[in-house]
């Protein structure tokens, strides 16, 4: 009887132990997938890493003020596939994100769809968003 109980309780631990990560992943619920928001401003970092790339940008608003955005997207292998680089953006660029927001519209996150770079090349995450690739090549920047 304890080994039959000893066995259960290994299993139900060892499932819980592989499930609570998956549950960790947030996925889309916090943002309002019906709605696209498109924002023009300046990067200020591109962050290239997994499990997610970031795109940092301020955004200079009406009133004077400048919201800093962040806005998330897939991991580097699938940029790259979609003709991104760790070279596509770099400080000081102006560029024109579409995003779908966090549902809490006076937080400036998001979740990239698209972006126009200084250069008018579009950069889209495949996600419903039009775009070719076409990210600049690395050696389109000095070292």
């Amino acid at each position: 009887m304890t080994h039959r109980f000893i066995s259960a309780f290994a299993i139900a631990l060892g499932f819980l132990i592989v499930s609570v990560p998956l549950l960790a992943h947030h996925g889309n619920a916090e943002f309002n997938m019906a709605k696209t928001v498109t924002v023009k401003g300046t990067v200020t970092e591109w962050f290239w890493a997994n499990p997610h790339c970031f795109l940092k940008f301020d955004e200079k608003t009406e009133t004077g003020d400048v919201r800093h955005w962040v806005v998330e997207t897939s991991n580097p292998p699938d940029m790259v596939n979609l003709g991104w680089s760790r070279y596509s953006m770099k400080p000081g660029d102006a560029v024109t994100v579409t995003m779908h927001q966090v549902k809490d519209p006076n937080r400036p996150i998001g979740r990239l769809t698209r972006v126009v770079l200084p250069n008018d090349k579009v950069l889209g995450t495949g996600a419903g968003d039009n775009a070719g690739s076409g990210a600049p090549k690395p050696e389109a920047y000095p070292k």
